[in-house]
């Protein structure tokens, strides 16, 4: 039995499967905020399947300390955690980044999940979470590189902090116009613009890709995109999967 961990800078997501499951087949998944780590034990304890988990693959970019209490948390389950770490290649996926380690893992693992639900297409991957990643990948398999900006939610916050006269505003469920005639819809429509932007240009420089949407945000981002997509949700739990026959 497998668990796969996914640590984002805001939440950490989990999946339990079979050995020899599908990627994204799985037993039981689901997600707690930081501050709610400790939660994971009674979580992961409520599916019986837990007791026979034998390997954990943790994808970590939200550092050390988090990284500390995961080890933690699975050295009750008696399993030792296996890092996923980028790779120049790995599972068909050939990695391009100048420095192929240091590009983010779960960005790695996300391009990966994708490229297993939708082989041999050239992609663009969209992740909006605390920051949105937009990254992409050849017909033929190679991770080209990509964007990162922030995201949804730190724009709206740095407004709020950095400004005197802006209010906070939140990201609701209805788009508001291009040109709003209030100021909370304008910071709203002019974050969602930027977000929509960058995914649009990376769409616009490689013809043909299908759009993957993920993430935490993806759902207030979706309606202000003005090309097709396909929402996947927890993608670098599938790309986790996807890498797991890869790993001793």
């Amino acid at each position: 039995m497998l668990l796969l961990v996914d640590a984002g800078n805001t939440r950490v997501k989990w999946a339990i499967a079979h050995d020899e499951a599908a990627p994204g087949d799985w037993i039981a998944h689901g997600a707690v905020a930081h501050a709610d780590l400790e939660t994971l034990r009674d979580a992961w304890a409520s599916h019986g399947a837990v007791h026979e988990v034998t390997r954990a693959i943790v994808s970590n970019v939200a550092g050390a300390a988090l990284g500390e209490r995961l080890a933690h948390l699975l050295a009750l389950l008696q399993v030792a955690p296996t890092p996923f770490v980028s790779r120049p290649e790995l599972a068909g996926l050939r990695n391009r980044y100048r420095e192929p380690a240091r590009l983010g893992a779960d960005r790695f693992a996300a391009a990966l999940g994708a490229r297993t639900l939708a082989p041999a297409r050239a992609l663009v991957v969209a992740t909006c979470g605390t920051a949105t990643t937009v990254d992409a990948v050849t017909a033929d398999g190679e991770f080209a590189g990509g964007m990162i900006l922030p995201g949804l939610g730190l724009m709206l916050g740095a407004l709020a902090k950095n400004t005197a006269q802006l209010p906070q505003v939140a990201a609701g469920a209805t788009l508001p116009p291009a040109f709003a005639d209030n100021t909370r819809d304008a910071i709203l429509s002019g974050c969602l613009a930027a977000q929509a932007g960058a995914i649009e240009r990376a769409c616009a420089a490689l013809p043909d890709a299908l759009c993957i949407l993920s993430g935490g945000a993806a759902a207030q981002v979706a309606p202000a995109l003005g090309v097709p997509y396909r929402m996947l949700d927890n993608i670098v739990l599938v790309g986790l999967h996807a890498a797991t026959p890869h790993f001793n």
